[in-house]
């Protein structure tokens, strides 16, 4: 007979989480996450099959948490313009530097790993669809022009977005970081759609 779990599986992933989000994949070890999340290495293998399996449930756990984050702060009310900035200086308010997992196993995995890939890629579409849906707003609203390169808009902010991530792990100042945003913010004007 099986002996019952003695752990929360959620709780267990969400720790999993900030240590890979602290530390990467690769430099985790089992050991560290067994001392970590105060488990033997036989539960770990017996709950998430390995370290790999672990870390993809750590990923589709930071994927929800970051989503919600996100639509909360792109769904709030006001100019579209301010609701990007207050949103884009929020990612990188993040004291501890640790940038963004999905951004962190882009460049650590992706390249090597087709189901990682797949992973981050769906993240990251889920980042365009939201930026996509907020500058349609802006449009409709009025706060945009009308005839906004949407495409070509939501790439500008994207783009943007990996950029201030990946300066945000390395720590860079967050004064230049917010510099940047604002001028992607106000490019936004600029992106207009090419007569045909």
């Amino acid at each position: 007979m099986a002996r019952p779990r003695e752990f929360d599986e959620r709780e267990v992933v969400a720790k999993a989480t900030d240590l890979f989000w602290r530390r990467g994949y690769n430099a985790t070890s089992v050991r560290d996450l067994g001392a970590e999340l105060k488990l033997t290495q036989s539960s770990l293998y017996r709950t998430f099959s390995d370290k790999r399996g672990l870390f993809l449930r750590a990923l589709d756990h930071y994927r929800a948490t970051e989503t919600t984050q996100a639509d909360e702060w792109l769904s709030r009310s006001g100019p579209v313009r301010e609701v990007l900035r207050d949103w884009l200086i929020w990612m990188v308010g993040d004291e501890a530097g640790r940038g963004c997992l999905v951004v962190n196993t882009a460049t650590e995995l992706g390249a090597g790993d087709p189901e990682i890939r797949r992973e981050t890629e769906a993240a990251f579409e889920v980042t365009r669809e939201a930026l996509a849906s907020v500058l349609r707003r802006g449009c409709r609203d009025g706060d945009l022009p009308a005839d906004l390169d949407l495409d070509g808009a939501v790439e500008l902010l994207f783009t943007t977005v990996l950029g201030l991530r990946v300066r945000e792990r390395a720590g860079h100042d967050p004064a230049r970081l917010a510099r940047s945003i604002d001028v992607a913010v106000q490019a936004l004007a600029a992106c207009r759609r090419r007569p045909s």
